[in-house]
């Protein structure tokens, strides 16, 4: 999906998404130009031209509305109700005007595929295709346009049926992954919770209890008092770099989960991602790791918010360099935020932790887009892959 396209099972949220979808709908209203021909060149009257047109405007426009409320809850009724009215104007239509209005039944049966669910819709497309058939048996030449309508009819409603199921499992994949990310944001705070419990129950007991220790000690022991204080200065020093490594542990950056999350954040922006599988990075220092991790997503971050891009290419490439295996990570898009008129300070901070880690970093604007170009030691020749 692009920066302006609707995803399957997405409804469009702005005007211009609006306007790709209803140019996407509108393509198959090309199918139209029998009824409109014969409205042009049928020799009909005046009354019956102008009425016509309306019915032809009205229909067009019942149908579009129908489609759009497709895969939307409790509108059932809606949707029958609207299949009735479209199938009792095209059947109007057809004996008022004649056999090329026939082909308003198959967008009745494609408007049934599409807003009826299939327990439903096995019915209403057959019954709007006889009724088609029925009808082409009374008009004068129908005969002739059964063949060319009935299998469009019956085909084109059942292959919406299978594009319905589509969205509606498209829907609730998108709503799982929402929930599975939720549950995994919670089990990690769970984990630190547990960690910070773990690290710090025994140790805040121990300062608790030599505290009370030297407060009874104090008046007639100083001596054994100060050294209860000494062990109380240990035990906190020593509580303090376990939860500096909990921390660090916990925040971490992985390139493999960076990369997942990449992939979720740039679909659910509408950002069109090329990404690489998953990296082999025996032998890469965890510190390089970190720091790519880091960069990754500091440049999906803003290519989201800030670049407009439509498009969006991540590579990560194993390079020989005269100061050794460099792991070189490049994020491209296509879009005209950029990064502003100079580093901001996210950029800032990301030099920095590369630069810690022995890396470089370079970002800047290029003719289709902006580009972010971080490099890291890679410690061994590990041939980490290239985007796909």
């Amino acid at each position: 999906m692009s920066g302006t396209g609707v995803g399957i099972g997405q409804r469009p949220e702005t005007r211009k998404q609006m306007m790709v979808k209803l140019l996407w709908t509108g393509i198959w209203l090309v199918y139209l130009s029998a009824p409109v021909s014969d409205l042009l060149h049928g020799g009909h009257g005046v009354v019956a031209v102008v009425l016509g047109w309306l019915g032809l405007a009205g229909f067009v426009a019942w149908y579009l509305a129908l489609l759009f409320r497709t895969g939307r809850r409790n509108a059932q009724d809606f949707v029958l109700v609207s299949l009735a009215v479209l199938s009792a104007e095209s059947t109007l239509l057809v004996l008022t005007l004649g056999r090329e209005w026939l082909v308003l039944f198959v967008y009745v049966s494609i408007a049934s595929g599409a807003a009826l669910p299939l327990r439903l819709a096995r019915w209403t497309i057959p019954a709007a295709s006889a009724l088609m058939a029925s009808l082409a048996l009374v008009v004068a030449d129908g005969t002739d346009y059964i063949g060319a309508l009935l299998i469009p009819a019956l085909l084109g409603g059942f292959a919406m049926t299978g594009v319905r199921e589509l969205v509606r499992t498209t829907i609730e994949l998108r709503e799982a992954r929402a929930r599975v990310a939720q549950l995994a944001a919670n089990e990690e705070r769970l984990r630190l919770a547990r960690d910070l419990h773990d690290l710090l129950g025994h140790s805040l007991s121990l300062i608790t209890l030599k505290s009370e220790l030297a407060g009874r000690m104090l008046p007639a022991h100083p001596d054994k008092a100060a050294q209860q204080v000494a062990d109380i200065e240990q035990v906190s020093r020593q509580a303090l770099v376990d939860v500096r490594e909990a921390v660090t542990g916990y925040r971490r950056a992985r390139l493999a989960a960076e990369l997942a999350g990449a992939q979720v954040a740039l679909t659910a922006a509408g950002v069109s991602a090329a990404l690489p599988a998953e990296p082999d990075l025996t032998g890469v220092p965890e510190e390089s790791e970190s720091a790519l991790a880091w960069a990754l997503r500091e440049a999906v971050t803003n290519v989201v918010r800030h670049s407009g891009a439509r498009g969006c290419t991540v590579e990560l490439l194993h390079r020989q360099t005269l100061d050794g295996p460099r792991l070189e990570l490049t994020v491209e898009d296509d879009g005209s935020g950029g990064a502003g008129n100079g580093p901001g300070n996210g950029l800032t901070g990301l030099t920095e932790r590369l630069e810690k880690a022995g890396g470089t970093l370079e970002a800047g604007g290029t003719r289709h887009g902006f580009r972010l170009v971080a490099r890291v030691p890679a410690g061994s020749a590990a041939d980490v892959g290239s985007a796909t």
